[in-house]
């Protein structure tokens, strides 16, 4: 906008996409739900979850994630880890064989499993020990992003588009801050590096870090700030007051 259009920063306002931090509250999952999905993901005992939720397309990355998940196999540090690709291929048959084509070549076929539309995606990211956004090309916001962070779940982000204004991570924040960890696009090297930091982490400081991405997401993300957000430019235009009354 500023070089497209020369306007400076005192006129120009960005809102950020909001996300339902009610219905995405780890404390809202019911007792049942993971177990649900766990048993519906063919998922087993002390298997843990590696999410990627996007749509099967090229751009969103599903290959490197893949390629990913290889190299750590290989180095013994996936553990008992399974990536999990879960959405819709929306007609997109010929990518959705090639990356069978690529599971089974990398012999990832137990590692790796793609399990089509969730209808419950609070679930899934309670479940998911980290959230991964692989995108290769610029996510206008990365609405996954912020609802895996409402979940308390970490997330792993390419760093390119909007991620890193909805991720909190080295070196723009301390490691006692971070909410996840932002990576190079098609860099898969370092996205295992980042899945094998994730899958390291131990107990108590997944805790916390989940706790300053609930928060995170909460104070940044949630329906009510984009809709305080928006109100209050209404307010500097016109004179109102419409966010002082906003219930």
């Amino acid at each position: 906008i500023r070089s497209r259009y020369g306007l400076g920063e005192n006129r120009i306002r960005v809102i950020h996409r909001g996300v339902d931090v009610r219905d995405f509250d780890p404390a809202a999952v019911g007792a049942e739900r993971g177990p649900a999905l766990r048993r519906h993901w063919q998922l087993g005992e002390g298997e843990r979850v590696v999410l990627q939720a996007a749509r099967l397309t090229g751009w969103k990355g599903q290959s490197v994630l893949i390629d990913a998940a290889g190299m750590l196999r290989d180095q013994g540090r996936l553990d008992k880890a399974v990536i999990v690709l879960a959405g819709d291929a929306q007609g997109r048959s010929g990518y959705v064989g090639a990356l069978q084509r690529q599971i089974a070549d990398l012999g990832l076929g137990d590692r790796v499993r793609l399990v089509g539309h969730c209808d419950d995606m609070p679930a899934a990211f309670a479940l998911a020990h980290v959230a991964i956004v692989a995108s290769t090309e610029p996510e206008a916001f990365g609405r996954t992003a912020a609802e895996a962070q409402a979940m308390a779940c970490p997330v792993i982000a390419t760093a390119i588009g909007a991620p890193p204004e909805t991720v909190l991570a080295e070196p723009m924040v301390g490691a006692d801050e971070i909410t996840g960890w932002l990576v190079p696009g098609k860099d898969a090297a370092a996205l295992a590096g980042r899945i094998a930091d994730a899958l390291e982490l131990g107990d108590s400081a997944r805790v916390r870090l989940g706790a300053r991405a609930r928060a995170h997401a909460v104070h940044n993300f949630s329906l009510v700030a984009m809709q305080r957000a928006t109100l209050s430019v209404y307010d500097e235009l016109l004179g109102s007051s419409l966010n002082a009354s906003f219930a």
